[in-house]
């Protein structure tokens, strides 16, 4: 989906705020595509089900910046999310310490993102 709304062949979703991130990219598709093959990876990984043909063909190797408040804060909404949906599994995240960023994302120093509701 996020692929089809950066090429412009959506009407829905356009202006998700989790976008911006790779709208600002050089090439938004393929950093897009590059989080995506991460992500089926992991998914491959669980014995998840993910069509990895519907990643777009494109590569980059441009890391997306992400501030550190930024990271802070989706940390804290999922364990919010996660207490009310599954506290055990929150339990096991948590004996791992602050989970790693994509490895798309390079951290950097600062608050949380203006597009951030």
């Amino acid at each position: 989906m996020a692929q089809a709304v950066l090429r412009g062949r959506t009407k829905g979703y356009r202006h998700h705020p989790q976008l911006i991130r790779f709208r600002n990219c050089a090439a938004p598709v393929a950093a897009v595509a590059q989080y995506l093959r991460v992500i089926h990876e992991e998914a491959k990984r669980r014995g998840y089900r993910f069509d990895g043909r519907k990643i777009a063909r494109v590569h980059t190797a441009t890391l997306i910046d992400v501030r550190l408040g930024q990271v802070t804060y989706e940390w804290r909404h999922l364990r919010t999310k996660l207490e009310r949906r599954a506290p055990g599994w929150l339990q096991g995240l948590e004996r791992t310490g602050r989970p790693e960023v994509h490895p798309l994302f390079r951290i950097v120093p600062g608050g949380i993102e203006s597009w951030e509701k």
